[in-house]
């Protein structure tokens, strides 16, 4: 089954940081372009951050300067390092391809940002 697995997801107070990281599936992930999705609570998923194949990388511009997306294409691995937390940043956070494929969201992991 292709579906991708994220973890670390905490609880965290504004100004902290996080790592997540992301397990993808497929023999050609080094080929995919990736990407770092968001959702809060009754709103759309937002694509925050960007890597594609040779890592060249985009932000939103409400996480510029804050988030960084790498890969490590020998472990089929992507990260988010997430600095400077806001409480707007929490959200259950996915990766995916970058455009998305619907038949292969994982589960997320819950970000929040609070005192």
């Amino acid at each position: 089954q292709v579906q991708f697995v994220e973890s670390g997801g905490a609880l965290v107070q504004p100004g902290g940081s996080l790592r997540l990281s992301c397990a993808a599936p497929g023999s050609i992930f080094r080929f995919y372009a990736m990407g770092w999705y968001r959702q809060a609570p009754g709103k759309q998923r937002e694509l925050v951050a960007t890597i594609t194949s040779g890592s060249s990388t985009n932000y939103v511009d409400s996480v510029k300067g804050r988030f960084t997306i790498s890969r490590d294409n020998a472990k089929n691995m992507v990260y988010l390092q997430m600095n400077s937390l806001k409480p707007e940043d929490t959200a259950v956070y996915y990766c995916n391809r970058n455009p998305s494929q619907q038949g292969w969201w994982g589960q997320g992991t819950q970000v929040t940002v609070s005192s």
